[in-house]
């Protein structure tokens, strides 16, 4: 079976981080399955000078967020699993509880039921205790929370690479190699 992973990119300031994880995707070879909340259209326009179309075509297959019997509903599609980049408190809360009101919850939904592996880019600070609850809820479910600190290590001289190094630590936790990635060479 051909690397197939849904990414999410739901409303939270760094839509950036959704569409690198597609672009790293599309140039290694994984078949990507794109949703994203109305929220995200509305960031995408704020945040970067790319047209709706321009994105969506960087993903293997759209799905609306709408679309609740689309593949990445159910359990029988197969997948590495999902990545929500970047993940707002909403959606993270919807996935937490269970009480799923779009396609991109629902797919979350499943693979965690599934036990695939879900990703989290959660954007947000400060954080609150119901915040951090919904985090520990879902880390004792399985989902893995990251959000997306820059690894300064790196000495990057771009925001393009802070952006890269992050997507690319992101995408290792489903077991994809990311030769871009710099690794901590020790002292």
């Amino acid at each position: 079976m051909q690397q197939r992973i849904i990414v999410g990119i739901s409303g939270a300031s760094g839509i950036i981080y959704g569409v690198r994880a597609l672009e790293i995707l599309r140039e290694l070879g994984v078949e990507t399955h794109l949703v994203m909340s109305k929220s995200a259209e509305l960031t995408l326009h704020h945040e970067l000078d790319m047209p709706l179309g321009a994105l969506k075509s960087l993903a293997s297959e759209f799905h609306p967020i709408k679309d609740v019997g689309a593949t990445i509903a159910s359990g029988s599609f197969p997948t590495l699993g999902m990545l929500v980049a970047p993940c707002s408190i909403r959606s993270m809360s919807e996935i937490a509880t269970g009480v799923t009101s779009t396609l991109l919850t629902r797919a979350a939904d499943v693979v965690l039921k599934e036990r695939r592996r879900l990703v989290l880019m959660v954007r947000e600070t400060p954080l609150h205790t119901g915040h951090l609850r919904s985090m520990t809820q879902l880390s004792e479910m399985g989902a893995v929370i990251a959000p997306p600190v820059p690894a300064f290590y790196t000495r990057p001289d771009s925001i393009d690479a802070l952006v890269t190094q992050t997507v690319g630590r992101t995408l290792e936790l489903f077991g994809i190699t990311v030769d871009r990635v710099q690794r901590w060479q020790g002292h």
